[in-house]
């Protein structure tokens, strides 16, 4: 648009997202973003001899973009009458006005072929976006390799956290299993796959140590929650040190939570490094199959419970803080899924295995009709819940968990959207915990876990929640936060777990790469872009932190590290897999038509007629 004064013309040529809107520029300006080697600064226009220079993304971690002020936009130049010619140049274009006679013309037309149109500067606007999220990409890349950690001089995983405005360390130095995965995943998009086998081989040395607290040792098959390398004296010669690897299997860590989740993770690692790198020959080594097999043998267990899901105490995931979701919670659920698939393809068909992946292949086929029965909510089940018979002792029962209506939560009842639906985050006995929690679903759709049609509905949910569930930053931890004597009871007055902070409702940028892979599964990969462009707005801006806090995820989480690096690394894999789709299928499982068929057949069967004595149970070794 052309305004047009007696002295001065002025070109707003467009808003990028860093220009105040009020801002006005001469008509000698024009938008470029410059990047050069060694240089922090974004050259948006020039006009006459004054360059006016714009804060880019920081190039370094030290860099502290709100400290910068933009430099006000309004350039008044010459008058137009006495100016007979000038030029703004770029490297693709010239603009070239002769005299204020020719802008009178400009005036009265309305349109010339030296001004910009409407596509041009659509056009200019998409190059500029990309290029601004080049550099953003970049950065990320510098900050994840920064945070690797060597061990005897190979690269063997990444820190939790890089940030040197924190007084206080805690374990944000050392290597945590779940929070390495997206920066595995981000070495192998990149074909860096040293790193990663790397990764895989140390960590499953470390299963095998002794682990105790208190006199008590877990399963063998448990995997540490995270290791630090240490530099300690050569035993026997006090001048020399070596390297070593201390592992913390919970004993040290806060509440003493046990890290369920960081075998599973291990096994849909170990997969994804087979199917991205072609290499095979991890995977069928002794120790490897060993270690897979140590895991299922924990995870299949026989025990008192009579449900398929996998028992747990509270915090043995990404919530490792007490959250009430001790019992059966669904993230736990979705992983445990995941890795019996992904075990299912890479051991080995000996006869040794044989009883192992039975076993195996009886709880997939329990498990996802438990999950996908039991846990589902939508508009129509939830009518259901509502009209529930209470105290039904039956076979036949309807309400088998003996679930009371009134426990359905008032803001439930409203949030429901008319198409879409969610899992639930825990089901027990008269209990069903209605909170969304985003990993859950996530890979619940990632792995097949739930049918193609509760995988768009929850997609659907999403998209129509999208001012709760993302905001200004994706994405929720879980939805609502616990509030009031909620809060008090459930959380015991945790001060980090306040309501919307941290694991209470925070916003947690990690979680990007999981709903990315989830939207590409189901060709709606529109979702996650529109998620990670909000993301890319703040992230670098904000110093790449582990969470944010508040409802809409406006504020950095008030005991947020910076510089986390599954925040940086979740954003690289969202990036990365939006860039080529096909490269998420290292991630994804799909059902076979023999867990179909079997099923179909648990839905028509009579719970009655499997009544009566039990076969000798058979057993395997590992």
């Amino acid at each position: 648009m052309v305004a047009m004064g007696s002295s001065e013309a002025i070109l707003q040529v467009f808003r990028a997202p860093f220009i105040k809107p009020d801002s006005t520029y001469s008509f000698g300006s024009f938008i470029k973003y410059k990047k050069k080697s060694g240089s922090n600064v974004v050259r948006l226009f020039k006009c006459s001899s004054i360059y006016h220079q714009f804060p880019a993304i920081p190039t370094t971690r030290f860099d502290n973009l709100k400290d910068k002020r933009f430099e006000s936009s309004s350039c008044k130049c010459q008058n137009i009458e006495s100016v007979s010619g000038f030029t703004t140049e770029n490297e693709n274009s010239t603009w070239f006005v002769d005299n204020a006679k020719e802008f009178n013309t400009i005036q009265e037309t309305g349109r010339s072929p030296n001004l910009l149109g409407s596509e041009d500067v659509q056009k200019i606007e998409k190059e500029n976006e990309s290029s601004l999220s080049d550099v953003i990409e970049q950065e990320a890349w510098d900050l994840l390799r920064e945070s690797i950690v060597h061990y005897c001089g190979s690269p063997i995983g990444t820190i939790a956290a890089n940030d040197p405005t924190s007084s206080s360390v805690l374990n944000y130095d050392q290597v945590f299993i779940r929070d390495f995965i997206p920066s595995g995943i981000a070495f192998l998009l990149n074909e860096e796959y040293d790193i990663v086998r790397n990764f895989i081989l140390h960590t499953l040395q470390l299963q095998s140590w002794e682990k105790t607290m208190d006199c008590h040792s877990p399963g063998q098959g448990l995997m540490p929650a995270s290791f630090k390398v240490r530099t300690v004296p050569l035993e026997g010669d006090d001048t020399a040190t070596e390297e070593i690897l201390d592992p913390d299997f919970g004993e040290a860590a806060i509440g003493r939570v046990a890290p369920v989740d960081s075998g599973l993770w291990w096994i849909i690692l170990l997969r994804a490094y087979g199917k991205s790198s072609g290499d095979t020959s991890l995977v069928e080594r002794i120790d490897v199959q060993t270690g897979i097999k140590m895991i299922l043998k924990l995870c299949l267990a026989d025990g008192f419970d009579m449900f398929p899901t996998l028992l747990v105490t509270d915090g043995p995931c990404m919530i490792d803080r007490r959250m009430g979701i001790h019992g059966h919670p669904l993230e736990i659920q979705a992983l445990f899924y995941s890795a019996l698939m992904c075990a299912r393809e890479m051991l080995a068909p000996e006869d040794g295995s044989a009883d192992l992946i039975r076993a195996l292949n009886n709880r997939l086929v329990a498990l996802s009709f438990h999950i996908r029965e039991y846990y589902w909510v939508d508009l129509k089940k939830l009518n259901e819940i509502y009209r529930y018979k209470t105290e039904e002792y039956s076979y036949d029962a309807v309400n088998k968990f003996n679930i009371y209506p009134d426990q359905i939560p008032p803001w439930l009842v409203e949030w429901m959207p008319n198409k879409g639906g969610y899992l639930i985050g825990n089901l027990q006995p008269a209990h069903m915990d209605f909170r969304f929690f985003s990993l859950g679903n996530f890979w619940s759709v990632v792995s097949s876990l739930v049918t193609v049609d509760q995988s768009n509905a929850i997609l659907d949910l999403i998209d129509a929640k999208w001012a709760d569930l993302v905001a200004d930053m994706p994405f929720k931890i879980c939805y609502p936060a616990l509030e009031g004597q909620e809060w008090q009871i459930i959380t015991g007055c945790d001060p980090k777990n306040t309501p919307w902070s941290y694991h209470n409702g925070g916003s947690w940028p990690t979680l990007l790469w999981q709903l990315t892979v989830a939207c590409i599964k189901m060709d709606r990969p529109e979702i996650a872009a529109r998620a990670v462009k909000i993301a890319e707005g703040r992230l670098a801006q904000d110093k790449w932190p582990e969470y944010y806090d508040t409802k809409r995820g406006r504020f950095i989480g008030k005991q947020s590290r910076l510089f986390q690096t599954w925040t940086i690394a979740g954003y690289l894999v969202s990036k990365l897999l939006l860039a080529n789709p096909n490269k998420a299928k290292i991630l994804m499982t799909d059902e076979d038509s023999d867990l179909v068929n079997a099923f179909s057949c648990m839905i028509t069967s009579n719970p009655r007629k499997k009544r009566g004595p039990k076969n000798s149970q058979k057993t395997y070794i590992v």
